[in-house]
């Protein structure tokens, strides 16, 4: 409804003819309607809940989310290809783990300090910039 009245307003103002005051009626209720539903949903949202055990599976099953900060630390070295490492890596396999993942770090051309900080990465842990993209908000 508010897309209509975003189509037609504009459109009526520049032909002059009257039929906005009709569909400016209608502000209201499309107004109207939204606010239900933004109720339903925090509604809706309120009832979730979070589980922290399964939580912690699914991150523990998931040692690929590490890979943005292993391409990270290697772009920063001037590893060549970085992504084409990474897949290289997972490719034709059921999904990275823990021992194939510190072993790729520890192939790596890169200083010694850092390959310790990723070896101790891990998907619980790993948060990214999202801390200093949350303050920019």
């Amino acid at each position: 409804m508010l897309r209509h009245l975003a189509d037609k307003l504009p459109i009526s103002r520049w032909q002059r003819d009257l039929s906005d005051s009709t569909v400016l009626r209608n502000v209201g209720v499309a107004l109207g309607h939204s606010l239900l539903g933004y109720l339903a949903c925090r509604q809706g949202l309120a009832k979730l809940a979070v589980d922290p055990e399964r939580v912690a599976a699914d991150l523990d099953a998931s040692w690929e989310v590490l890979a943005e900060a292993i391409q990270t630390v290697m772009r920063r070295y001037g590893l060549p290809d970085p992504y084409e490492q990474l897949k290289a890596l997972t490719r034709g396999k059921q999904g990275i783990t823990r021992e194939s993942l510190r072993s790729f770090i520890e192939g790596l051309a890169i200083p010694a300090d850092a390959k310790a900080r990723l070896a101790a990465l891990t998907p619980t842990t790993y948060i990214g910039d999202a801390a200093e993209l949350a303050r920019r908000i």
